[in-house]
């Protein structure tokens, strides 16, 4: 009967179907992508017909987020300035949120702090093109988002399985799925055609040993995640410190001392990035 249920589980979140779908926007932007002859302009042209899709973007590109506070006035400038991927990875993760309910309270704020602590640890180490690295840390609990919408009876007795057994919302997904979000992470990324390195540091951000290709991505939002747990900013779905694996900042080539000033910085950002929330009535 367990079985069956999991098997259903998976089975109802890779129905393509009934997939979050995302905006006929992004879509259209995607397309034109790949068409080397396509302009900057035409890109942002396409996403400024969407209005609070724009408005939402340009407050998230603004924000401490992406080392650009204040100084991006135009979709136009954030595609210079960030480039595609980093834009289109705002999309999805405003566009999912937009359909969540109150389901999983405190979790976009996670998800904000996540990607602020992930660009700074990126920064920290070096890293070429942070903001890349910031995108992997806001869109890193996605798979949870989906499973609160897609399989509402479940991701509840998760919920209930945190609480009473006292589990980390990972292990408690494990136990009532039989696979966590980062597995509907992998799907979703799939799906949605992301880039290798943004799909990889959304399936590994837990086991960041186990990345092959981009073993930095991962990495580094493992550390951002733990991170913003520290300071218990928003809400991944339970009150648990995450383990860090010393194998993170082998990678990174970081030593925990070097932590004390990307905590610092986090700190000092995290006023501005509160504000960095879409409240439905904007949707």
């Amino acid at each position: 009967m367990e079985e069956d249920l999991k098997t259903s589980a998976k089975g109802q979140i890779l129905s393509i179907r009934d997939l979050p779908t995302l905006p006929k926007v992004l879509d259209e932007v995607t397309r034109l992508v790949r068409d080397p002859s396509t302009s900057i302009e035409a890109i942002a042209k396409v996403i400024s017909r969407d209005q609070v899709l724009s408005a939402k973007v340009l407050k998230m590109v603004n924000s401490p987020v992406y080392g650009f506070p204040g100084r991006i006035s135009s979709i136009q400038h954030s595609l210079v300035l960030l480039g595609f991927n980093v834009i289109r990875g705002v999309i999805i993760s405003t566009s999912v949120f937009d359909m969540m309910s109150k389901t999983m309270e405190g979790l976009w704020e996670h998800s904000v702090g996540c990607a602020l602590a992930t660009g700074l640890v990126a920064r920290k180490a070096g890293l070429k093109d942070p903001e890349e690295y910031s995108v992997c840390g806001l869109l890193h609990d996605l798979g949870k988002v989906v499973a609160a919408v897609q399989l509402p009876e479940l991701h509840k007795a998760v919920g209930e399985a945190v609480r009473e057994r006292d589990l980390r919302w990972f292990e408690a997904e494990k136990a009532v799925l039989g696979f966590g979000h980062d597995r509907i992470n992998a799907w979703l990324a799939q799906h949605w055609h992301l880039p290798p390195n943004i799909k990889e540091a959304m399936s590994s951000h837990h086991n960041p040993e186990r990345a092959q290709l981009y073993p930095l991505h991962a990495a580094a939002v493992h550390v951002g995640d733990f991170i913003v747990r520290a300071f218990e900013y928003g809400s991944g779905g339970d009150d648990q410190a995450v383990p860090l694996a010393p194998q993170a900042l082998t990678t990174l080539k970081l030593k925990l001392g070097d932590l004390d000033s990307v905590l610092d910085a986090f700190a000092a950002n995290l006023g501005e990035v509160s504000g960095v929330n879409f409240a439905p009535e904007e949707a």
